[in-house]
């Protein structure tokens, strides 16, 4: 079996046993708590021994979505010519403003552990204790332990397939789908105005802030506010 075919072969045995009772928010950071249960690998060599199994258990923070543009995607770092002349496609075929939203993620792992009883034990252990606790933002997945990894990510991408309607719906309600003369969703200003108040707090860096502007090719119209506002940090 080569590596495609392993990575298939987990995606196909990825099972979301509890998902969790929320979908990503549309204006904030969503936390996900999660339990991805699979059989040890040497269950295959000894099945003599009691029925054991592992536990990873972390967090996956989704950032709030971010509407950009092809034009914007571009201007990302971290991408090669390929991907590139792909963003220059896009331009082609949608115009260089069409909108889209920008999911980000962080995988924070915590603790990997070896539990006795089957998979399916475990399972109702674990779910029991969250319905226990009331705890709506949490998740149990079962996976394959080779490559666990897939089955987290195939977890995010299926629930971020589930959460767009809803954060575009949320986008529309709140007038933030909107192109104005420059190509710049009103929902990008609204984050720029957002770090602006951030750094004028001392919460961000203005660096941060500084490259969201040149991604949109902005700086030029807010420089004086930008140097105002590093002014009044010092």
């Amino acid at each position: 079996m080569n590596h495609w075919e392993r990575v298939w072969r987990a995606a196909v045995h990825t099972q979301v046993i509890r998902p969790p009772q929320q979908l990503l928010a549309t204006f904030g950071q969503t936390n996900i708590h999660y339990y991805l249960l699979t059989e040890p690998v040497y269950k295959e060599i000894d099945e003599s021994g009691q029925p054991e199994t592992v536990l990873r258990e972390g967090r996956v923070i989704a950032e709030r979505p971010k509407l950009v543009t092809p034009l914007y995607l571009k201007k990302l770092e971290g991408f090669g010519d390929d991907a590139r002349r792909y963003f220059d496609m896009m331009m082609q075929r949608h115009g260089p403003n069409a909108p889209g939203l920008l999911y980000t993620y962080k995988n924070e792992p915590k603790d990997t552990s070896i539990l006795s009883g089957n998979l399916p034990s475990v399972a109702q252990r674990i779910n029991d204790d969250l319905n226990g606790r009331d705890e709506k933002g949490a998740t149990i997945i079962r996976g394959l332990d080779e490559m666990w990894d897939v089955s987290l990510f195939k977890f995010i991408y299926e629930l971020t397939e589930r959460s767009i309607g809803q954060n575009v719906s949320e986008l529309h309600q709140h007038g933030l789908m909107g192109i104005d003369e420059r190509g710049l969703p009103a929902e990008a200003r609204m984050r720029i105005e957002q770090l602006f108040w951030e750094v004028g707090m001392g919460g961000c860096d203005p660096a941060t802030l500084k490259a969201e502007l040149d991604r949109w090719e902005l700086f030029d119209e807010y420089q004086d506010r930008f140097f105002e506002v590093v002014r009044r940090r010092r």
